[in-house]
């Protein structure tokens, strides 16, 4: 809602915007101009959304839920203060909701703040220095030598030729600690040209499309760009398609946390129906909604592939959900299995060993190609003006390079140990925080969407 609203525009607007675009019709209407298309087998995948919808809503989707309100999964350390590197722009979105509260160093568990550091020697030594790196530069003395030297080579290790984003340096004094609980990602009224503007360089500069071939915003356009995108190799059609489904995601997201009534005494958020069907309905989108929603359900099953993937690594006695409190630190890491262990059992796994499975130089050459245009992806996020979006923006794309990096270690997890230090393999605790949050937000989409498609069935 527009700043400076009257209280009586805003309190009408409570009402307005759980209107629905489309308001006559036989009932069940609405929902089929949104979701009759979303249905079926997805292409690229011999998975359907069914089985999708029934295996997230009622067996993951809850325990991931859970599992992210721990302490480990709700701190995120970000550099929101980085500038621009593309543009020069310095207009920050000043609506309040946009805003992003850090936490004060002592509510973040002793455990997380030092963990960021531990590993580090250079850290330590600092420690002697100064007071505030001795507080972050402590090491948790109840770990085995091995895990201490295991973890201390997580930190050294460079794996900069395999990262797939620009992570934010959490040594920095700009960088600080979020919880993510306390800022959830919702509408904050940041729209217009600056936030076009994110997407338009994201699509228009960095999924592989030529400059001639427009995207289908307008009557006429789709035709020609369906015909590139299907002409285009696997690898380059699943980029755009991941990008797709991250953006449907966050829209998502906005519809269903939408700011409906502000006023002095309160404030509510919930669904907006019409928000929802402005980006997905069939006719109002021209046909793009449903291929929006498939693009969604087709990164849910990339992601879900990573985590089944990743389950040796998180396996291993050594490894632990460090943030000091031991018996809680092995709950969490059960609960963490578990899910693992579940995402695993999942029946339709998608197949990445289609992915750069033709003459390895050129594999090679396109794999790294997919690399430096996702890493360009994550910098661009340092140009949405919005701070709560940029950290939302920030953690998704980290998460989804980091399950890139994942489908792209195959080999590397596969050798590591069952016990012992695992050298090949990495992931730091920014990596698997970002990991799992940003699966959180997709399976969370994947839910949303029921919801919306109970509301619109029972309108006319």
């Amino acid at each position: 809602m527009a700043a400076g609203s009257g209280l009586l525009l805003r309190a009408l607007g409570f009402v307005v915007l759980l209107l629905p675009v489309v308001s006559r019709g036989s009932p069940g209407a609405a929902e089929r101009r949104c979701f009759c298309q979303v249905t079926g087998h997805l292409d690229d995948c011999t998975c359907d959304v069914e089985t999708i919808d029934a295996f997230n809503n009622y067996k993951l989707f809850p325990r991931l839920n859970e599992l992210l309100e721990s302490d480990y999964f709700r701190y995120y350390k970000v550099n929101l203060k980085k500038p621009c590197p593309f543009w020069n722009d310095n207009s920050h979105c000043g609506i309040r909701d946009c805003a992003v509260k850090p936490c004060p160093s002592d509510e973040v568990p002793d455990g997380i703040r030092s963990g960021s550091y531990k590993y580090s020697e250079e850290a330590n030594n600092l420690a002697e220095e100064c007071e505030e790196a001795k507080r972050l530069g402590a090491v948790d003395g109840s770990l085995s030598k091995a895990t201490q030297q295991a973890v201390l080579q997580w930190t050294r290790h460079d794996d900069s030729s395999d990262s797939f984003c620009e992570a934010d340096d959490i040594y920095s004094p700009d960088a600080e600690y979020v919880d993510l609980l306390l800022n959830p990602e919702r509408y904050t009224g940041y729209k217009g040209p600056d936030a076009w503007k994110i997407w338009n360089s994201i699509y228009e500069e960095n999924c592989f499309k030529p400059q001639n071939v427009k995207r289908p915003l307008a009557s006429g356009r789709g035709h020609t760009f369906y015909k590139w995108l299907k002409g285009v190799c696997v690898e380059k059609r699943a980029f755009y398609k991941l990008i797709s489904g991250l953006h449907a995601s966050i829209n998502i997201h906005l519809s269903a946390r939408y700011l409906l009534q502000d006023t002095w005494s309160e404030k509510k958020w919930g669904p907006n129906v019409t928000e929802f069907q402005q980006r997905f309905d069939e006719v109002l989108t021209r046909g793009e909604g449903p291929r929006r929603l498939k693009n969604l359900y087709f990164l849910y099953l990339i992601e879900l592939r990573a985590l089944s993937k990743v389950l040796p690594f998180f396996e291993r006695p050594g490894f632990q959900l460090y943030t000091g409190d031991k018996s809680h630190d092995g709950e969490m890491k059960n609960r963490l299995l578990e899910i693992l262990r579940l995402a695993k059992s999942f029946p339709l796994h998608f197949d990445e060993n289609s992915f750069f499975a033709g003459n390895k130089k050129e594999a090679a050459k396109l794999k790294e190609e997919f690399r430096l245009h996702f890493k360009n992806i994550s910098k661009i996020m340092d140009c949405v003006g919005c701070f709560k979006c940029r950290l939302w923006g920030k953690l998704q794309t980290q998460g989804l390079g980091t399950v890139l990096k994942i489908l792209f270690s195959e080999n590397l997890i596969e050798k590591i140990p069952e016990s012992g230090p695992s050298y090949g393999f990495q992931l730091t605790r920014q990596e698997i925080v970002a990991l799992f949050n940003a699966f959180g937000r997709i399976s969370t989409s994947v839910r949303e969407l029921e919801n919306f498609k109970n509301i619109l069935r029972n309108m006319r």
